[in-house]
């Protein structure tokens, strides 16, 4: 979702910045244009960020009992970055 939020927020701040010609007395429309574009950019980072940290792997471990001689196994699923087992 943060993804798409900044892409959003890059295409209207280019419109903004690029697109519209009209003279506001108060308002810069090109600056506005630029903060949100420059805004977009950082929204699509930290979703990229969060994306890779979201990850999960899977790790199997297999071990022999050396009393029994039974083999045991394990495996577990981790999400990085959060410590959820």
């Amino acid at each position: 979702m943060s993804i798409g939020t900044g892409i959003v927020l890059f295409v209207i701040g280019a419109i903004l910045a690029f697109a519209v010609n009209v003279d506001v007395d108060y308002v810069n429309l090109d600056l506005i244009g630029y903060i949100l574009m420059g805004a977009g950019v950082v929204v699509f980072i930290l979703g990229l960020v969060l994306m890779m940290r979201r990850r999960s792997s899977e790790s199997t471990v297999r071990t022999v009992d050396p009393v029994a001689g039974e083999r045991i196994t394990r495996s577990e699923t981790r999400t990085s970055g959060d410590g959820t087992v």
